[in-house]
């Protein structure tokens, strides 16, 4: 025999589970994309990374092409943005901004005839992304 609380309890219990359902797949959604952007962020790092190698590579050889400089810096800045588009963590934009100072700053010194800039804040601050991109 059921009572009258018995069909209440059972649709209360329904509604119950299916809210704990909805909201555990809303927590895995949310993991999920937690997960997608920091995988972004460790491989728009990686590419950085590969990009400041390059931009060594072509401080040291400037003098056979010049233009190899400025792409390499270009191709930091693309993914940067990149980076700076996709993420809404505090020290993942601070260290974008850090590298992306240092990357104007290489640009400055080169356009005002610096044929070696100083490459350390660019390698350090790009050191400093790689940091708080890895999970």
């Amino acid at each position: 025999m059921t009572t009258a609380a018995g069909p209440r309890t059972h649709r209360a219990l329904i509604a119950a589970a299916t809210a704990a359902a909805a909201l555990g797949l809303a927590l895995t959604a949310t993991g999920c994309a937690a997960v997608d952007k920091a995988l972004d962020c460790v491989q728009t790092a990686d590419s950085i990374a590969d990009s400041v190698t390059d931009l060594q590579q072509a401080v040291r050889n400037a003098a056979n092409d010049p233009t190899q400089t400025q792409e390499s810096l270009t191709a930091i800045e693309n993914d940067l943005e990149s980076i700076g588009d996709k993420s809404d963590n505090a020290d993942v934009n601070k260290a974008v901004d850090h590298l992306q100072a240092a990357v104007a700053n290489v640009r400055t010194a080169i356009e005002n005839g610096d044929e070696t800039p100083d490459l350390s804040p660019v390698t350090d601050a790009a050191g400093e992304l790689t940091k708080v991109c890895t999970p």
